[in-house]
């Protein structure tokens, strides 16, 4: 195995001090033409790489911000981890980005992963409901931004959807269109965003002098398309079937909409379809999926804007407090739920 080329290599080829080596690096207006042009060729000839690990250890500043999120298997956090890694890049930063695949497990070690590598800062989508995880990382003094949940203290910043209010655009939607019996396909309950959701679909039928009952909820442990297929198919097994169904996200909507295709159950002829977030493939669908929009390039760009400033990588005359920005949700309506039963 080759051994790694270190700064001292340099310095001997090059016949210098490792201090000079070291100001080529980083200083190089400070050393004459002559030794820098010859310290810039030992590095080309031996192939010496800096650390630069070991250079933001010293420095006790990374350039690199972690991203946490629960699942880049879903278009949406893809979008967030864009925002977010376009406001680093602005800002001379760079993003490790990570899954936790909704496992608090996972979410665990990534979260000790960020630790060990001192990483600026952290985005976290939570995947612990008991916040334990989040408790534990607090420790180490790393400051963090929860990126799709609203943080409950004082003691970090938070981006987020009014959830409650997107639940309750789902629902009024369809109960315009002529519905008085719903189902709801929530996830895995620990999770914030499905609870409000439910509670915004809930709040809309009160509206509407309904009670809870005419919102039949059909629970998911992943927030994934098979996790809608199995929706789907308990769906289609009810006996007193709903005529429209709400989904705590597009994943889940499109696999109960697989599941309804297969079985020839006609969206929106026969059941009506709403989904949450507005990822692409919600457009593209084989019957375009009516969704509620989350900008969510936007929440990962201010979830990062606000760990810059934080952390002082952010514009240097913008004094940082900690807040919560809680965004607005559109829905937007396609065919899926256009027509009543």
């Amino acid at each position: 195995m080759a051994q790694s080329v270190g700064i001292k290599d340099v310095a001997r080829v090059a016949g210098v001090s490792v201090g000079t080596v070291s100001n080529v690096i980083n200083r190089p207006d400070t050393v004459g033409p002559d030794t820098r042009s010859r310290v810039l060729s030992a590095i080309d000839r031996l192939g010496y790489v800096r650390s630069e690990s070991a250079r933001q250890l010293r420095a006790g500043r990374s350039r690199i911000m972690g991203l946490l999120v629960l699942d880049m298997g879903n278009p949406f956090f893809v979008d967030v981890a864009r925002g977010a890694e376009r406001a680093a890049r602005e800002a001379g930063l760079g993003v490790m980005v990570c899954n936790s695949a909704q496992s608090p497990g996972e979410e665990a070690e990534y979260l000790a992963l960020f630790a060990e590598q001192r990483v600026r800062g952290v985005l976290l989508t939570p995947a612990d409901a008991t916040g334990r995880n989040i408790e534990a990382f607090r420790r180490h003094d790393i400051p963090f931004v929860l990126v799709d949940r609203v943080a409950e203290g004082t003691t970090e910043c938070s981006v987020s959807v009014d959830d409650v209010a997107g639940g309750a655009l789902a629902v009024r939607h369809l109960l315009d269109a002529g519905h008085r019996s719903l189902a709801y396909v929530s996830g895995p309950p620990g999770f914030n965003q499905v609870r409000d959701r439910r509670t915004g679909a809930l709040a809309a039928l009160a509206e509407a002098g309904l009670g809870p009952g005419a919102l039949r909820e059909l629970p998911t442990e992943r927030l994934d398309v098979a996790a809608g297929r199995d929706a789907g198919a308990r769906l289609l097994g009810l006996s007193d079937r709903p005529t429209a169904v709400f989904c705590a996200n597009d994943l889940l909507a499109l696999g109960v909409l697989q599941s309804l295709f297969a079985a020839g159950v006609s969206v929106p002829g026969d059941l009506a379809l709403v989904g949450y977030d507005d990822i692409e493939f919600a457009a593209a669908a084989a019957v375009p999926l009516t969704s509620v929009r989350q900008p969510a390039a936007t929440m990962g760009a201010l979830a990062a804007g606000l760990l810059l400033e934080e952390t002082g990588a952010g514009a240097a005359d913008v004094p940082h407090e900690h807040r919560r920005v809680v965004l607005q949700p559109e829905l937007v309506v396609r065919r899926s739920s256009l027509a009543a039963r």
